[in-house]
């Protein structure tokens, strides 16, 4: 006999589909951000993915970005937020010292660029006039970061199983960022203007310790390490 709610030809129907259980690993250790760095990628990427640590911007946005509206000296520059609205972000010394190489001589177009012309149909304002270069997709962007940090998600692993691993997805160079932060001891109303969230609690998701805090919680707490001390 059929359940009540049940349809027998749909097994599916009436069963309440539970939600995901949450990812609490989202935030990358400060030790995995450092090999990060030790990658030996092109200076593109290089400066991608500093500028999306040191910024905590959405991927999308600083893939959108084009040469004229930065603003080197003062290391910021416009973005066209969720929403469409014009906000700045900011960054550090690492972005700062890369982004004169990555620009070079160009003065306007998109910031970072595919390493071949821009095929034909391809909108103006997806194409460097100064190179004939595309914009570089958030689809390669997030294949190529994916693909190079296989083995840093995996450590374990051998790289002859490279090809079966999975890598990390940019939006944990966002997440981690502001976890770190959270971590150091910044305010609420900061982190609000660094996420740039609308609402006050969507900083909540960050004010939790991230995996190197509770490691030394605990490692300070070992009675071993008492005992030395």
């Amino acid at each position: 006999m059929t359940a009540p709610g049940l349809d027998r030809r749909r097994p599916d129907v009436g069963i309440e589909r539970r939600p995901a259980p949450p990812d609490r690993t989202k935030a990358l250790a400060q030790n995995q951000i450092a090999a990060l760095w030790r990658l030996d990628v092109a200076l593109r990427e290089k400066t991608q993915w500093k500028m999306l640590y040191e910024s905590a911007a959405r991927a999308d946005e600083v893939l959108c970005l084009n040469v004229e509206p930065l603003y080197p000296q003062d290391k910021r520059g416009k973005i066209t937020a969720k929403g469409g609205a014009t906000e700045w972000i900011h960054w550090q010394s690492g972005t700062a010292q890369l982004l004169p190489r990555l620009i070079a001589r160009r003065t306007r177009g998109p910031l970072f660029l595919t390493d071949r012309k821009a095929p034909a149909g391809t909108p103006t304002l997806d194409v460097c006039p100064e190179t004939g270069r595309a914009r570089l997709s958030y689809r390669r962007a997030e294949e190529i970061f994916e693909e190079n940090t296989r083995l840093l998600a995996n450590p374990l692993a051998s790289p002859e199983d490279i090809e079966d691993l999975d890598g990390w997805t940019l939006h944990r160079l966002r997440h981690s960022a502001l976890t770190h932060d959270a971590e150091d001891g910044t305010s609420t109303p900061m982190l609000l203007a660094r996420s740039r969230h609308a609402s006050v609690r969507s900083p909540e998701r960050y004010a939790r310790p991230g995996v190197d805090s509770v490691a030394r919680h605990v490692a300070e707490r070992d009675p071993a390490a008492r005992r030395r001390t």
